[in-house]
């Protein structure tokens, strides 16, 4: 696997910085692949701008951060706005069709659009799961973690009490990328 570049974004609320976190996790911890995490968040601690950087590779990584985006994972509006210019030509797009209603014309990568907020209020009955709801349908659609190793890490970065919603949460967002790619 050459080295990866990931962003995840959106804004400060919404569990981006965790999602960061359980992605990173899930490659070193459980698949046995390098990864780095860098975080961006505005002063505000929420609604304001927030981003996890995860660079994966099966080579030792040697700059933490991405200099272009391979995947961009955007939860709100703003967030694809702001970094839209860096996903390289070809790359992946994938966005909470229900916080993001405008993508760019003239993509040459795919782009996924997932209802993560709403699956994880109305399906789930907590809006609060909707990152892990992203998570579930990126590693899905980008397959470079596994499903297996990427609950393993959630269960290790979450509230006890919350496990289950999580688990639940990762398997509809695979359910909703499967529907997309099947």
């Amino acid at each position: 696997m050459p080295r990866t570049n990931m962003r995840l974004s959106g804004f400060g609320g919404q569990g981006i910085i965790l999602a960061g976190v359980i992605m990173a996790k899930a490659a070193v911890e459980q698949d046995e692949i390098h990864a780095t995490l860098t975080q961006s968040y505005g002063a505000e601690s929420r609604g304001g701008a927030c981003m996890a950087n995860v660079v994966l590779s099966q080579e030792r990584i040697d700059y933490p951060e991405p200099e272009e985006l391979d995947i961009l994972v955007a939860m709100s509006q703003a967030a694809l706005d702001r970094h839209i210019g860096e996903l390289l030509p070809g790359g992946t797009l994938i966005v909470d069709s229900d916080l993001v209603t405008r993508v760019p014309e003239g993509l040459t990568g795919p782009v996924y659009r997932i209802t993560a907020t709403r699956t994880a209020a109305e399906k789930l009955g907590q809006q609060v799961v909707a990152n892990t709801v992203m998570l579930g349908a990126t590693a899905r659609l980008i397959d470079i973690v596994s499903i297996d190793g990427l609950s393993a890490a959630m269960e290790n970065s979450v509230p006890s009490h919350t496990v289950d919603l999580n688990r639940r949460a990762i398997q509809a967002g695979v359910a909703l990328a499967e529907e997309l790619i099947s």
